[in-house]
């Protein structure tokens, strides 16, 4: 790979960590190509990008997107595949998923949301980890329960009180 491959590809890597906002960089050495592949076809099935890179040019993709990538910096060793996803989630439910059937592929870190999470005993954490849209809604919920119950209870109620206020009208005249 040339010096002008090597920029395209720090150049693609920069822009795919600026448009997806989330990736997760896993250990894929030791694999056959047929399980390679296999990972390939399930990330394409699950709408998730997968690059294999040398860790030098993930670096200088991170560098050159700026932010807090420090913690990152040190997984940076041996073989690397870099996973792309809209979803903070889908690498680490996809990753889960592959590991019923072996060892690999192994976790090294994960940026979501500006949020780093370090080694593999995360994964069950990413697993659970709830998108920002889920977050909203639930929050949303919340909020229309406790409005929900008083127009309910003010309907429900609505002759009552409207009985009582006109009887304290009454009293007072």
């Amino acid at each position: 790979m040339n010096r002008e491959e090597k920029n395209d590809l720090v150049v693609a890597l920069a822009d795919q960590m600026k448009e997806f906002g989330n990736f997760y960089i896993t250990d894929t050495s030791d694999l056959s190509v047929e399980k390679i592949n296999k990972i390939r076809r399930k990330c394409f099935e699950n709408d998730i990008t997968i690059k294999v890179a040398k860790n030098s040019l993930i670096r200088k993709a991170m560098e050159t997107v700026g932010g807090d990538f420090d913690e990152v910096y040190g997984v940076l060793k041996g073989s690397s595949s870099i996973m792309f996803s809209k979803s903070g989630t889908a690498p680490a439910k996809l990753i889960k998923e592959l590991r019923r059937q072996g060892d690999k592929p192994l976790l090294k870190a994960a940026y979501i949301d500006s949020s780093v999470f370090i080694g593999d005993d995360q994964l069950a954490t990413l697993v659970a980890l709830k998108s920002k849209e889920q977050l909203i809604g639930e929050i949303i919920g919340l909020l229309q329960s406790p409005a929900k119950n008083v127009i309910s209870a003010l309907q429900s109620g609505g002759n009552i009180i409207a009985g009582l206020v006109k009887t304290l009208q009454e009293r007072e005249g």
